[in-house]
C-alpha cells in the first residue's frame, strides 16, 4: 500500500487555527501540544538532514518525526519495538482476546475525568479477570495478561474499552503446575460482565464520594447526590458488554494481530478520503450492521473532525498498555521461566534488536524490520550518506511535542 495522500496533519494545518480560535480556553494544553506536534511532524519545523548517495549522487531530505503517541505517522517503529520485546513473553499455548466496554453514560463521565475513569477501567478489568480465574469453579489459577486501552469507536466518538490478551491458562496457587483452560473456551463472559459492572461502579461511587470527579456542563445535574444515585442504579440494571473474540491460532498470530492494536491511534491516515470545502470524508465500519466487512463513508465538518480526534488525547504520562499477573513487570522473567518449565517449552531465542535506543534511527529500523534505509532508493547500489543537518524552527511557535 502506498503512502496515504491525505493526512490528519493536513486537516490540522488547514483548519487548526480556526478550530483553536473557536475552542478558546476549552482546548486543553495537552490537546494543543498534540495538534502542534502532528502539524509539524516530518516537516522543516522539526529539522532533519539531507542525504546523498555515494554512488549516483541521488539526494533526499529526511525531516524529523514528532514521536507523539497520538500521531498517525509515528507508531510504526514503536510498534515494531514493542512486538520484538513481546516475543520473549509468548508461551506455546492458546491465546484469548477479551474486550471490556463501559456504557456511553460512563464514557461521558470519562470525557471530563480521563485519568480517573480510565484507571478505574484498568483496575476493575484486572480484578475481574484475576478473581474469576482464581475461582476453582472456573480455572483455579493465576493469570498473566496485558490490557490495551482504546477510547474511540469507528466514527471517533468516545468509546472507552480495553483489549485484553490472555494465555489460555495459568499457574496453580502453589505454582507447581500449569492449569489449562478448556480448548476454545476461556471464562464465562456473563460472569465476567456481572463482576466487572459491580466492581467498576463500586470504584466510581468511591471516586464520587471522595469528590474527585469533575461533573460540569451537561453532567452538572449529577452533582446532586439523589440524581447521581438514580443514574448509578440505572447502570446497574443494564447489561455491560464483555466479549471474547475467537482464540488465536498460536503465539505468532498473537503478535501479528495484537500489533495492530497496541499502538493504534484514533484514526489512521489511510481512512481519509477527502479534505475539501471545510469538510472531511472518511471511511468507517459499522459493526452493528449485518455486513461488517463492508466499509461505509461519512462526512464531518473539519472542526467536528478535529474535536472528535482530540477527545482521545490521553493525559501526559498515562500508561495505555498495562501488564498483570505473571506478566507483571516485577517478576515477569522468573514467572515466565516457571511457566515454560511446567509446559515443557524451550526458552525463546534472544530477540534480534541489538541497537540501543540512542543509536541512529536507521540502525534501529534495520534491526527491527530488516529494511535498510541506507541503501540508495534510486540506484539500489550506493549508500545514503548524511551531508547536511537541518536545524529545527524556533520552539516558541510550536512548543515541545508531548512524547509521553
Amino acid at each position: 500500500m502506498g503512502r496515504p495522500t491525505r493526512e490528519v496533519a493536513d486537516i490540522f494545518r488547514r483548519y487548526g487555527d480556526a478550530y483553536r480560535r473557536e475552542a478558546g480556553v476549552s482546548l486543553s494544553s495537552a490537546q494543543g501540544r498534540v495538534m502542534m506536534a502532528i502539524e509539524s511532524c516530518r516537516t522543516a519545523v522539526l529539522g532533519g538532514h539531507v542525504e546523498a548517495c555515494d554512488a549516483c549522487g541521488h539526494q533526499r531530505i529526511a525531516y524529523n518525526s514528532c514521536a507523539n503517541r497520538h500521531c498517525p505517522k509515528c507508531q510504526s517503529l514503536k510498534r515494531a519495538a514493542w512486538i520484538d520485546d513481546r516475543k520473549q513473553d509468548l508461551l506455546d499455548v492458546e491465546y484469548f482476546h477479551v474486550v471490556f466496554t463501559v456504557p456511553q453514560e460512563v464514557a461521558a463521565i470519562a470525557a471530563q475525568n480521563k485519568a480517573t475513569v480510565y484507571n478505574l477501567l484498568f483496575r476493575a478489568t484486572a480484578e475481574t479477570l484475576r478473581t474469576i480465574a482464581a475461582d476453582p469453579a472456573h480455572l483455579g489459577a493465576e493469570l498473566g495478561f496485558f490490557a490495551v486501552l482504546h477510547t474511540w469507536g469507528q466514527t471517533l466518538v468516545a468509546h472507552p474499552h480495553l483489549h485484553c490478551v490472555i494465555p489460555g491458562g495459568g499457574l496453580s496457587p502453589e505454582g507447581t503446575q500449569w492449569v489449562a483452560c478448556r480448548p476454545g473456551f476461556f471464562l464465562p463472559v456473563r460472569v465476567l460482565s456481572r463482576l466487572f459492572r459491580r466492581l467498576f461502579l463500586q470504584y466510581l461511587q468511591a471516586a464520587y464520594d471522595a469528590e474527585t470527579l469533575c461533573l460540569a456542563g451537561s453532567l452538572a445535574p449529577l452533582q446532586d447526590r439523589p440524581t447521581w444515585t438514580r443514574a448509578l442504579a440505572a447502570l446497574r440494571g443494564t447489561e455491560w458488554i464483555v466479549y471474547a473474540k475467537r482464540p488465536f491460532a498460536g503465539p505468532q498470530q498473537v503478535l501479528d494481530y495484537v500489533g495492530r492494536y497496541t499502538h493504534r491511534v484514533a484514526i489512521s491516515n489511510d481512512r481519509l478520503l477527502d479534505i475539501e470545502n471545510g469538510e472531511v470524508r472518511l471511511t468507517y465500519k459499522d459493526y452493528r450492521a449485518d455486513s461488517r466487512d463492508s466499509a461505509k463513508t461519512m462526512t464531518l465538518a473539519a472542526g467536528e473532525f478535529i474535536r472528535r480526534f482530540l477527545l482521545h488525547v490521553l493525559p501526559a504520562g498515562f500508561h495505555r498498555i498495562r501488564y498483570y499477573g505473571f506478566l507483571g513487570a516485577r517478576h515477569r522473567r522468573q514467572q515466565l521461566a516457571r511457566c515454560r518449565q511446567l509446559l515443557g517449552s524451550p526458552t525463546p531465542a534472544p530477540t534480534r534488536r541489538t541497537a540501543p535506543a540512542a543509536a541512529d534511527y536507521r540502525d534501529r529500523v534495520a534491526a527491527l524490520t530488516g529494511v535498510s534505509l541506507r541503501v540508495c532508493p534510486a540506484c539500489r547500489h550506493g549508500a545514503m550518506i548524511i551531508i547536511e543537518r537541518l536545524l529545527r524552527a524556533a520552539r516558541s511557535r510550536f512548543g515541545v511535542p508531548d512524547t509521553s
